[in-house]
């Protein structure tokens, strides 16, 4: 691996995600040490590793991976592929159905019981048993339209992988007891979960089909927020900066026209939607950083730690 090319990728990859310069520290003292490790324990393995990344909203999931693809793939000869337990949403029209069948928040895609597990464990497993020839569709999912791409069109992953990373804000959450199901935990599931069928259908998805899809997972990361308080804070200012940018865009041009569609939530409509994921985000802030087997912290500033690893 050459010094000078791998800085040249990390100056590529920051100026691409319109990161500020200082990003670099972070590559060095935080994703180059985590690379190492990834590639030392699939050398270990000898086989194809499944990596989760774990992190609430607005911790960097996305970034994080895009990082690891790269560098593994480009400079030790790690061929990796990545995608995003997003892209595994259900279609709106099945979330339609399943809201209708089962409860109507499940219209909102996010909650475990919105993702088709399945299709993600078919792809990773496609993954595994591929020969050099051979080409893998990843799913996408457009948020812009709330569905998934047609599957003509998903990106396709060529030859076998060494390393999969699958991100996610649920990836690698747990069930919680039942018992702690019993009491509302904000106004979403006091007023509109009052007798808690959508909240124990989503913890029995935890227990079942998702529990075997992240049982696969041969490593977790994670990246821990400083707190609810921050998840919430860092979505409502992405809200802000998207209002921000429509606002600023041009009148005119096809690309206005792109950027008007684009409908605002208020502070209270992120606040609602935030409480679609509280109550699986709070459980795994308690109880997840002391099983993952790579933890990051995040900050307030949204800097990452250094990588402490599980031994």
């Amino acid at each position: 691996m050459s010094e000078p090319e791998l800085r040249q990728t990390l100056d590529a990859l920051i100026k691409q995600e319109a990161l500020p310069d200082t990003y670099v520290n972070t590559a060095e003292q935080t994703i180059l040490p985590l690379v190492e490790h990834l590639v030392a324990l699939q050398r270990s393995a000898n086989r194809t590793i499944v990596v989760g990344i774990h992190g609430a909203q607005g911790t960097g999931k996305s970034t994080l991976a895009l990082f690891l693809r790269e560098i593994l793939g480009k400079h030790y000869h790690c061929p990796t592929a990545s995608f995003s337990l997003d892209d595994l949403y259900l279609t709106r029209a099945e979330r339609c159905e399943l809201a209708d069948r089962v409860h109507p928040l499940f219209r909102t895609r996010g909650v475990p019981g919105t993702h088709d597990v399945e299709l993600g464990q078919q792809v990773i497993e496609q993954l595994r048993a591929a020969q050099p020839t051979d080409q893998t569709p990843i799913p996408m999912f457009d948020k812009s339209v709330d569905d998934r791409v047609p599957r003509a069109e998903w990106p396709v992953f060529e030859g076998p992988a060494q390393v999969i990373l699958l991100e996610g804000w649920c990836v690698g959450a747990r069930p919680e007891p039942d018992q702690a199901l019993e009491q509302p935990l904000n106004s979403l599931e006091s007023d509109e979960d009052m007798d808690g069928i959508w909240r124990r259908t989503v913890n029995d998805c935890l227990k079942g089909s998702y529990r075997r899809f992240f049982d696969d997972l041969d490593t977790l990361v994670m990246l821990k927020a400083p707190s609810m308080d921050s998840v919430r804070e860092w979505r409502t200012l992405q809200e802000h900066k998207l209002a921000e940018k429509i606002k600023n865009a041009p009148k005119a041009g096809e690309s206005s026209g792109a950027a008007q569609s684009l409908r605002i939530m208020t502070d209270a409509e992120v606040d609602r939607f935030i409480m679609h994921y509280e109550r699986v985000t709070r459980a795994c802030l308690t109880e997840m950083p002391e099983r993952a087997d790579v933890l990051i912290e995040v900050a307030e500033d949204h800097s990452l730690g250094l990588p402490q690893f599980r031994t």
